[in-house]
Formats: C-alpha cells, sequence, structure tokens
C-alpha cells in the first residue's frame, strides 16, 4: 500500500474530505492545525493512501514534536482532546498504521501516538496504551427543559438558580478584553492547581484562525470578572475547550452559568452535542462535576509505537516543591514557563 503525505492547511482536498467524513471534528480542521502551527511552530502533515490529485478516502493527521525528554515523536494531535484515524474501513487504517511503525526507524523517531476516540482501533495491536481520560458528551436531542431536568439538583441547578439571584453578567465574543479578562483568570487557576498556563498567543491564534467558530464567555459580578470558558464550534458539535474561575467567587455559581448559556445557544442553533471535553483519571472531582450535567462518559485511549514512558505537562510537574514553586511565581514568569514548556510537551 502506498501512503502519500499532503498539507492539510494548503490543500484544499483535506477540508473538503472532514466535509464529509462523520468522525471528522475541529481538532482534525485546518483551522485549528494552523492555530497550532502559528504558536509552537509545528508542521502539520497527513498521510493518506490516496494519490496525489484524487478525493482523499482517507487520512491521519499529525505534528512533529521535539523536545528534551520524549525525543523526536509524531503525534495526532497536539493539545487536541482526540483525533481519531479517518478511514473507511479496517483495510485503510492498517495500511496506514503498518506504515507509521515501518517508519519510525526509517525517520528517527522515537515514538508515534495517536489519540483514538475508541477503546481500541482495528489493526493497532502493536501499538500499546500511554494513557487514557474521560470524555463527557451531552445529548442535545431532548428538549431544553428536559435537558435541565436532568442536571444534579444541587450543583447545578442550584448553581445556575445562585448565579441569576447574585444578578451575574454574561459577555462574550473575541474581542482583545475578553482575552484578557479570560486569561487572567486562567493564570489565576493555572497557579492554583500549580501549573504553568497555555501561552497567550496559544489563544490569540484560536480566536485569529477559528474566527467565528470559537466564543469566549465571561461571568461578572458588579463588573469583576469571576468565571470564564472557551468554546469552540464544528458541524454539529460545540465543544467546552478551558474554563477557570476565580476561586474567591466560586460559590456564584459562575461556570455553572456559563455552560447553562452556551448549552442554550447551541440548542437554539440546532447543534446535536454539547462535548464538554476530556478529564484526567486522576481528577475524580472533575469526572463528578461533569458526570452531574446527565453527559455520557467515554474512554479516550490514546495509542503509542513503541512504548516509552509518557510525558505531559502535569506529569512533568508531579511534585509538591515544584507545584509550589509554579504557584509563586510573578504572572510574568509563569506565563514565560508556560510558553517554554507546552511547545515541547504537546
Amino acid at each position: 500500500m502506498i501512503v502519500n503525505a499532503i498539507d492539510p492547511i494548503r490543500d484544499p482536498r483535506w477540508e473538503q474530505f472532514l466535509a464529509t467524513h462523520p468522525a471528522a471534528s475541529v481538532f482534525h480542521t485546518p483551522e485549528w492545525l494552523e492555530a497550532l502551527q502559528r504558536t509552537y511552530s509545528y508542521e502539520p502533515i497527513v498521510f493518506t493512501t490516496s494519490r496525489s490529485g484524487d478525493p482523499l478516502t482517507n487520512g491521519i493527521p499529525f505534528c512533529q514534536i521535539s523536545g528534551w525528554l520524549s525525543g523526536r515523536r509524531l503525534v495526532s494531535l497536539p493539545f487536541s482532546d482526540y483525533c481519531a484515524p479517518l478511514a473507511e474501513g479496517s483495510e485503510q487504517v492498517n495500511g496506514l498504521l503498518a506504515f507509521l511503525r515501518e517508519s519510525v526507524q526509517r525517520k528517527n523517531w522515537s515514538r508515534v501516538e495517536i489519540r483514538a476516540t475508541d477503546e481500541l482501533l482495528p489493526g493497532c495491536d502493536e501499538f500499546e496504551k500511554s494513557t487514557a481520560f474521560f470524555l463527557h458528551k451531552l445529548d442535545l436531542g431532548s428538549g431544553i427543559e428536559e435537558i435541565f431536568r436532568n442536571f444534579h439538583r444541587d450543583c447545578v441547578r442550584r448553581k445556575i438558580r445562585r448565579a441569576t439571584r447574585e444578578n451575574l453578567t454574561h459577555e462574550e465574543g473575541t474581542s482583545e478584553v475578553l482575552l484578557t479578562k479570560f486569561y487572567g483568570l486562567l493564570l489565576r487557576a493555572r497557579r492554583r492547581h500549580g501549573l504553568p498556563p497555555q501561552p497567550l498567543a496559544w489563544f490569540r491564534n484560536l480566536l485569529a484562525c477559528l474566527r467565528k467558530n470559537v466564543r469566549i464567555h465571561i461571568a461578572l459580578k458588579d463588573g469583576h470578572a469571576v468565571a470564564a470558558i472557551l468554546t469552540l464550534q464544528y458541524k454539529q458539535t460545540l465543544v467546552y475547550k478551558y474554563g477557570c474561575s476565580d476561586e474567591r467567587h466560586s460559590q456564584l455559581g459562575g461556570i455553572q452559568m456559563l455552560l447553562w448559556k452556551a448549552i442554550q445557544a447551541a440548542k437554539r442553533d440546532g447543534l446535536s452535542v454539547f462535548d464538554m471535553g476530556r478529564t484526567d483519571y486522576d481528577n475524580p472531582g472533575l469526572v463528578t462535576f461533569k458526570d452531574r450535567w446527565g453527559a455520557t462518559r467515554t474512554r479516550l485511549v490514546y495509542l503509542q509505537y513503541p512504548r516509552t514512558p509518557f510525558h505531559s505537562v502535569r506529569a512533568a510537574a508531579p511534585s509538591r516543591i515544584s507545584r509550589r514553586i509554579f504557584a509563586c511565581m510573578p504572572d510574568g514568569v509563569l506565563s514565560a514557563t508556560g510558553r517554554l514548556l507546552y511547545k515541547y510537551m504537546g
């Protein structure tokens, strides 16, 4: 089987193929790939068995990452919750996976990583599980009243009503003012968790590349930003990608209000799924929070070949000492640390 490589940002066939493939997500799109390229200088590539000039029938997008912890590796895709191989059947998937296995030594890659939406991919016996997450998705097919009734009475519905009583206001859009408010809350939340924040340039590039398909939502109390989320839209799915809040005002229900407003807007726009994103297995609090929205929980399994230790930004800073260091850093230093680390972690 002959495998070709294409540039998914400049080759119009990739976007045309995504438009018709049912498993395509926002993480496959040229816009998402361009934001990765602008921020981290990754060069995206798609491997396909389709011949040059022919319409695409399959493809797996990758970015190459080089780092001191993991060497030179291919990832499908960095900073993406999931990015399933897109193909018409197991034969195409098997052919692409065989090509990747054979290319590891020839291309001097330390490993190949695939972020799958299914527990196991057909033909991936030689790929091993590196790590796993939960993925929560809320079906928007029911009426809006039924969706609301399925929320946890105390932890969701009561919080939403509390936000109304507290007269929280809501702003949304893509302006620099909203981005500044969002990033200020993100810095605060990441410091609280002992982790560096994603680079500000990453969010600027998301806004520039995804344009109308990305929105920042801010909850305010007396004009002060207390919570924020960032959502992405593709086809019939709205993705809750980032969320952060001021812990001093967590009791006001800002995050719950913003998620509820996003769900209502998605329902009005005729979308069918509200994707609440991935959650680490070792974060039971966040898993429970998402369970309480009536979302369906499934597993994300990341695969790699050959098997090597898995690294992430969270794994790179597991000790209490390092978390305390991050927690005490001034905003500028903490942001600079994030700019340094994220490019190599992916």
